[in-house]
């Protein structure tokens, strides 16, 4: 049966600004209702605004006439597009003096070939470099509100992932489910490289794995593999996969739990700290990310850790 035991932690998050990507369902709703509940004002940076209305609707219901509860804001952010990453973080650091918390959350997982709007494998240019844009672009502003923190949501699914540097959209060897574990495995080396960059600077990072939750993220993998394979997930959900609720507990102990405030780069699950893989463990391949994944998204010279509060790559 899979672990679904709630975070007990009572941090509160009153006059803190948190952003969560992909938190129109599953367990980024989840995350946002919690953050909510702590005080915090929160951001919603999701593609499908009306679904992203209506959920902003329902989590505002659930609070009502909680005591101390915080806001719920939207935003739009297609991370498959590096305009639309690069217009919503404009927005955001406009409005926002602070920003205490970045949940990357946002997510597909092993859908047909594809590519963004500039051009790069789906799921490695969705589940990472939109994320990565998005978290530099933010993190001069992240670090002027120190102590923060940046959760990024990856899998036990980079156990099985390998960094293709020399083809990363895989364009010679793709299969959803490769697409998806690279993906993933980036996540976790990002977190890591982050983290190493950021020492000091009073910001931490922290990857992890939510747990086998049945949400909107499995829509592509049902039938995937053989005609019927959404009946028999259907009918296992329950005996197998967490609910969103028990797959946000992770994300929300890594966002808020006091005892983590020391801790960077490193990967958890079940609200626990877990060894990744061998290869999410490499410092080599994470500098590597890092610097193809700067190039990549257009960076160039600009270098958000040591850049002003004030100043944008050109």
């Amino acid at each position: 049966m899979p672990c679904c035991s709630k975070y007990r932690g009572t941090a509160r998050l009153d006059g803190k600004t948190a952003i969560v990507t992909g938190s129109n369902t599953g367990i980024g709703k989840c995350t946002v209702l919690d953050f909510v509940k702590r005080g915090a004002r929160v951001i919603m940076a999701c593609r499908d605004m009306t679904k992203a209305e209506e959920a902003a609707r329902e989590v505002r219901k659930q609070v009502e006439g909680v005591e101390g509860a915080g806001t719920v804001e939207l935003v739009c952010l297609n991370l498959a597009s590096l305009a639309s990453v690069r217009q919503c973080a404009q927005e955001l650091l406009q409005k926002l003096e602070r920003i205490h918390l970045l949940v990357n959350n946002a997510g597909i997982m092993a859908c047909p070939q594809g590519k963004t709007e500039d051009g790069f494998e789906m799921q490695f240019g969705v589940n990472h470099l939109g994320h990565f844009l998005f978290t530099c672009l933010l993190l001069p502003r992240i670090i002027r509100s120190a102590p923060a923190r940046i959760v990024i949501v990856s899998s036990y699914a980079h156990e099985w992932g390998t960094m293709n540097f020399e083809d990363l959209n895989l364009e010679q060897s793709y299969t959803p489910w490769k697409a998806y574990c690279q993906s993933k495995l980036a996540n976790v080396l990002f977190c890591k490289e982050l983290g190493r960059m950021l020492q000091g600077t009073g910001v931490t990072t922290y990857s992890l794995h939510p747990g086998a939750v049945k949400t909107e993220l499995q829509r592509h993998v049902d039938d995937m593999y053989f005609k019927g394979a959404a009946i028999l997930t259907r009918a296992f959900a329950s005996m197998f996969f967490k609910t969103p609720e028990g797959g946000a507990q992770t994300s929300i102990y890594c966002s808020v739990d006091e005892k983590l405030a020391s801790e960077t780069g490193l990967y958890y699950s079940d609200c626990r700290q877990k060894t990744p893989s061998s290869k999410a463990c490499d410092p080599e391949a994470a500098k590597k990310l890092w610097e193809l994944s700067v190039k990549m998204v257009g960076l160039g010279d600009w270098n958000p850790i040591i850049a002003g509060d004030n100043t944008q790559p050109s």
